[in-house]
């Protein structure tokens, strides 16, 4: 419908700055010409917009104008970003943002939409795993959005354990229930909840201007397992087995799949694999298959005097 069309002329201009018309009628999936009269439109309605002629031209809103189409807050955008996980926007700090943004947002779509949350959950941590407790949240959160620099004490894991850091964070990621915060200079990546000490601090910092957020975090997990996973296996699956970056090696005549595993080491791989059962034979390396086949004489002798006692 027009009326849409001119709303989402409007948010388009408003977030991302100047566009042409070819570049509008790209994104709305409407022809050049139909921008054209959607901005005439635009102006006989009173928005102040301009257009400019060359290479680097362009249609934008004038400086400092902002719709109020959506009838949110600042404050309440910010918090829809994380409308799909509540849990994590009151740990934040933001639950009550988020709730005055979802009644707008409830009043403004059709009756069939409001089903959206009856029927779609998003639940972030982990099972087996208590959440985190991340009381410096909501300070390192404020910290990310005013671009301003924390002063922490923060517990690593080697020695000295305790150390003092200078933190440029530059935004907050959520990974199966744990918070982290990226920050300069580096970028470096640390646990929300190993901050033992927030330290007062009214320094400002700049973001980098190019820093991508998604971006490096992709980078930073593909690193870090490749980091974890130095070494491999290779192992036998059961038909209808499979396991995470496996890399086939081929299928044998039995129907078993030869395969090759990263592995953090010989003692962690050890445990995943029993884990399996029978559903997998580790043929190398020698120190995994023999520590297996000890595990699994050592369970057969216990199990089997236990069968021997009558199950006493």
């Amino acid at each position: 419908m027009k009326s849409s069309r001119l709303v989402s002329i409007l948010l388009l201009l408003q977030t991302r700055g100047r566009m042409t018309a070819a570049r509008l009628a790209e994104e709305l999936e409407v022809s050049v010409r139909t921008v054209y009269r959607d901005m005439e439109a635009l102006g006989a309605a009173g928005v102040p917009l301009y257009g400019d002629a060359g290479h680097a031209g362009g249609y934008r809103l004038l400086d400092g104008y902002r719709t109020r189409l959506t009838g949110l807050t600042a404050d309440e955008a910010e918090a829809l970003f994380l409308a799909g996980v509540p849990g994590p926007a009151a740990e934040l700090g933001l639950g009550p943002l988020l709730a005055a943004a979802e009644l707008k947002v409830r009043a403004a779509l059709p009756a069939p939409a409001d089903r959206i949350s009856a029927r779609f959950h998003l639940d972030a941590p982990g099972w087996y795993t208590d959440a985190d407790e991340t009381p410096f949240l909501p300070a390192v959160a404020g910290a990310v959005w005013n671009n301003r620099v924390l002063k922490v004490r923060y517990r690593r894991w080697r020695e000295p354990t305790d150390v003092e850091r200078r933190l440029e964070p530059y935004g907050l990621v959520l990974k199966a229930g744990r918070w982290y915060v990226v920050a300069g200079p580096g970028p470096r990546t640390f646990r929300v909840d190993q901050i033992l000490e927030l330290l007062p601090c009214d320094e400002e910092f700049e973001r980098p201007p190019d820093f991508d957020l998604v971006a490096h975090w992709t980078a930073y997990q593909r690193d870090f397992l490749a980091r974890l996973h130095r070494d491999e296996a290779e192992v036998r699956l059961a038909p209808g087995r499979t396991l995470p970056r496996a890399r086939t090696l081929g299928t044998e005549p039995d129907g078993w799949t030869r395969a090759v595993v990263p592995i953090e080491s010989v003692d962690h791989a050890h445990g995943e694999f029993l884990r399996l059962g029978a559903d997998v034979e580790v043929l190398r390396p020698a120190a995994l298959r023999a520590m297996i086949a000890r595990t699994v004489r050592e369970l057969a002798e216990k199990y089997g005097n236990f069968a021997a006692d009558g199950g006493h």
